[in-house]
This record gives structure tokens, C-alpha cells and sequence, in this order.
């Protein structure tokens, strides 16, 4: 359920913007777990889109997005953050409403490949650097839209148990 006050969504704006820094933040601090930090903040933008809804956590998203670029530079996470993890709730809000599964996959993949492949670009733009991958290009491939799904699905698993936490009260 949405918040009835404007005075309250953006006070909860703040507080996920907040949230959303320290976890990003918190992956150039921590030398593992990167990803987990990244999962997090994506599910602050989801948390907002159920509490103050889609409009205001995507100006919480925007905030978030400019500063970390201020407070943490132009680096890998912060083009994860900026490209892919943060508008994807707000991507997925809006995918889900078309109620046709097979349709929302071929969408949600087109996304994740537009995203991958401006990050690929970006990434050689801004941080220069030669990888060394030890599996072929197509089975990385493979292996990080298996890593989408199951975070996709995870997505969904988290925002079903939020929403019948949240109406139990």
C-alpha cells in the first residue's frame, strides 16, 4: 500500500537514497560480496516501489545514481549500480504489468543484454583495462543469463514476501 502523504514518500525517498549510498558504499569497502551489496540496493529501489511507489523511487534511483558518482567515482559498481541494478525494479515494476510471462522474459533478457552490452562499453571507455577470462565468451554468456533468472526470480520471491509481510499488520 502506498503512502498517503507526499511529506512521507519523500522522507522515505531519503531514507532509501540513504540506504541504497552506504550499500554501494559498502562494495568498495568489502573485498567480497560485491554483488550481494549491489542485490541490496536494488532491493531498496523495489522496497520504494511498493511504499512510495514508482514515480518518487525513481527520482530515489536518480539521487542515488548522482551521488555515487560524486562520493564514489566512476568505477565497476557504480556503473553496475547506475546501468543495471537500480533501474531494474523500476523496469521490472513495469514489465510485470503486462501479465504475460513468456513476453516479460523476452523483455526482461532484451534489457539485461542492452544493459550488459552499455556496460561492456562504458566499462572500456572510462575504467581501460584488458580481461582475462578463463571460459570461452558464449558460455559467460550462458552463465550470467543463468545468474539473471535466478536473480529475477529472487526479485520476485522477495517482492511477494514483502507485500504479505507488509498487509498482515
Amino acid at each position: 500500500m502506498l503512502l498517503n502523504s507526499k511529506s512521507k514518500a519523500v522522507a522515505y525517498g531519503g531514507l532509501f537514497t540513504a540506504l541504497s549510498i552506504v550499500f554501494i558504499y559498502l562494495t568498495n569497502i568489502l573485498p567480497y560480496n560485491k554483488l550481494a551489496m549491489l542485490f541490496i540496493a536494488s532491493l531498496i529501489i523495489l522496497i520504494g516501489v511498493i511504499t512510495i511507489g514508482a514515480k518518487y523511487s525513481l527520482f530515489v534511483y536518480i539521487s542515488t545514481s548522482i551521488l555515487s558518482l560524486f562520493l564514489i567515482g566512476i568505477r565497476g559498481v557504480t556503473l553496475s549500480y547506475i546501468l543495471f541494478f537500480g533501474p531494474y525494479g523500476l523496469i521490472k515494476n513495469l514489465i510485470e504489468k503486462l501479465k504475460k510471462p513468456v513476453l516479460e522474459i523476452i523483455i526482461k533478457l532484451l534489457y539485461f543484454n542492452a544493459s550488459l552490452f552499455l556496460y561492456y562499453k562504458l566499462y572500456n571507455v572510462f575504467i581501460p583495462t584488458t580481461l582475462d577470462i578463463p571460459i570461452s565468451i558464449v558460455g559467460l554468456l550462458l552463465l550470467l543469463h543463468i545468474v539473471f533468472i535466478a536473480y529475477d526470480y529472487l526479485l520476485s520471491l522477495f517482492i511477494y514476501k514483502f507485500r504479505n509481510r507488509k498487509y498482515k499488520k
